[in-house]
């Protein structure tokens, strides 16, 4: 009777190992391809990169080397669709001169989604990757912002979500500390503009020709700020002070991402 059932159970024995042995060999495959969606998504992100990295020196302007991660999965499963989720784009130390004039942001992000590309402009590079829409994120330095308005001893940062300016100010033969708020106005091109209209000083003598020296200093650093061309035809849309610098949000649609300039 024991030789019985032991010999009853020895094809469950051999059944379980096949399923285990079917179970490792799937883990396996499913490794093995999503190694190779990796790898395909690596080297097209280093593509980007390249194109990318062109594309700002063209520009005339300059930075780190761009940071590009491909998002959605699989990849592969894109690339036959011709259709990509989002591309993220980073940039740093980005600079560019304007009119002669260094404009600084330490930082770019750009995201685009719903990228088009056939799997037939990958492999020649011939044809154009679309994305649908493109935002991007940057940061002018205020350190940046300070040298173009070009006056000793002036510092700009952010106080309670608006840009703040303090300077030294020689009015009718006293040394004053002028601070006050700027008002930040964007045009219908993304042009950005400081305009510095309440500003004060303590200890300022109430006489009619110091607060007129203090309107004209207001006026001397109410500027237009020279953004350098930002790629993938971005237009600023909004800019925000922030802790580490003027925040600026920007947007575009439609934009060959291979082919700017």
């Amino acid at each position: 009777m024991e030789h019985e059932q032991t010999y009853g159970r020895r094809p469950r024995r051999r059944g379980r190992k096949v399923l285990i042995g079917f179970v490792v060999l799937l883990l396996v495959l499913v490794g093995l391809v999503a190694i190779a969606d990796r790898v395909a998504a690596n080297v097209a992100e280093r593509t980007i990169a390249d194109e990318v990295r062109q594309q700002v020196a063209q520009q005339g302007a300059q930075s780190s080397p761009p940071e590009v991660e491909l998002g959605g999965f699989p990849f592969l499963t894109q690339v036959l669709d011709g259709r990509y989720e989002r591309i993220t784009i980073r940039l740093r130390d980005v600079q560019g001169s304007v009119q002669g004039d260094a404009v600084a942001l330490p930082s770019l992000d750009v995201d685009a989604r719903n990228v088009r590309a056939s799997l037939d402009t990958l492999r020649t590079g011939q044809g154009e990757v679309v994305a649908e829409t493109v935002n991007g994120t940057g940061t002018i330095s205020y350190q940046s912002l300070a040298a173009l308005l070009d006056r000793e001893g002036l510092t700009l940062g952010e106080q309670d979500g608006k840009l703040a300016v303090t300077a030294p100010l020689d009015v009718l033969g006293q040394r004053l500390t002028v601070t006050g708020i700027a008002e930040i106005v964007v045009g219908e091109q993304g042009q950005i503009a400081l305009r510095f209209e309440d500003l004060d000083a303590e200890g300022l003598p109430n006489v009619a020709i110091a607060r007129t020296l203090l309107n004209n200093f207001a006026r001397s650093i109410s500027v237009d700020v020279p953004l350098p061309e930002l790629p993938f035809q971005l237009t600023v849309r909004e800019v925000a002070p922030r802790p580490e610098g003027l925040t600026v949000t920007a947007d575009a649609r439609d934009v060959p991402i291979n082919s700017v300039g």
